[in-house]
């Protein structure tokens, strides 16, 4: 299951989490590493977008409490389809 992930951190002074940043970083690259995201991008000024590629919701959970322990955030989920799922989706008659 694939979702886009949009974190909204806490507002603090950047000053103060500094630290918690940088050791955001090498928790998503394991996370890359292990296949379970396809990507990270940090948001321009504070925050980061993810796209993870998961087996569960209960996995989903556990990833998003990780990151907010890491770093305290809101976060936007939006469930995403494979363009090929789409594809074929679109591909199939009315009513079938």
């Amino acid at each position: 299951m694939l979702f886009l992930v949009i974190s909204t951190p806490a507002p603090t002074r950047p000053s103060e989490v500094r630290e918690a940043r940088r050791n955001f970083w090498p928790w998503a690259e394991d996370k890359l590493a292990r296949g379970i995201a396809r990507s990270f991008y940090p948001r321009s000024g504070r925050g980061a977008v993810a796209v993870f590629d998961v087996d569960s919701h209960e996995t989903l959970h556990r990833l998003l409490n990780e990151w907010a322990e890491a770093i305290p955030a809101e976060f936007a989920l939006y469930p995403l389809m494979e363009p090929e799922s789409i594809a074929a989706y679109l591909a199939e008659e009315p009513g079938g």
